[in-house]
């Protein structure tokens, strides 16, 4: 079912609801190339409903919290909100983030409802800093210091299951260097 309330959410309707991961793997760059950080975390969704721009374009939106915590010591190393945004008639899913490092991503991508083997939707959104449509927007200190170049986020969600995995190149410690992240998680 993707409809709530009267809103069409289209393929992002299953994430509605709290998540929790056990088995999140964290690649990060560091000063000597990489560390590798285990985690657990919990991602909550909630339906906002139909936004309309200009009297023109229909939108399902949900908001979403996101909080990363390391398996070492239980510190929130990662802490992210924004809006999940789908155009039933564009057949396009937005992504907008913001964390609080002074950097904000607007990722889009069409979704042909593609599924995998268990008939789950698979969502992907992408933004460049050089992107015409999908940007990435940083505070001068991160432009210089740690720019983020490209974000690709790859969810696949079903009625109680969701995994994800997510790409950010960024340029750092002198070299382009790729950050991922990904994590199963179940239905709270």
């Amino acid at each position: 079912m993707t409809e709530r309330n009267g809103v069409d959410y289209g393929p992002l309707a299953d994430l509605i609801g709290a998540w929790k991961g056990q088995a999140g793997v964290d690649i990060a760059p560091d000063p000597e190339g990489v560390e590798t950080n285990p985690y657990f975390e919990t991602i909550t969704y909630s339906p906002v409903g139909g936004v309309t721009n200009a009297e023109k374009q229909n939108l399902a939106a949900i908001h979403y919290r996101q909080i990363v915590q390391r398996k070492s010591d239980g510190a929130v190393f990662h802490d992210e909100t924004g809006y999940w945004m789908w155009d039933g008639q564009a057949r396009t899913v937005m992504h907008s983030l913001v964390i609080p490092r002074a950097v904000c991503v607007l990722a889009g991508g069409l979704y042909d409802g593609e599924k995998d083997a268990d008939g789950r939707a698979i969502i992907e959104v992408a933004a460049r800093i050089d992107d015409e449509k999908w940007k990435i927007i940083q505070s001068p200190f991160m432009q210089e210091n740690a720019s983020t170049r490209e974000f690709r986020h790859k969810i696949i969600v079903g009625p109680d299951q969701l995994s994800y995995s997510e790409t950010t190149m960024v340029d750092i410690y002198g070299k382009t260097v790729e950050h991922t992240d990904q994590n199963e998680l179940v239905r709270d």
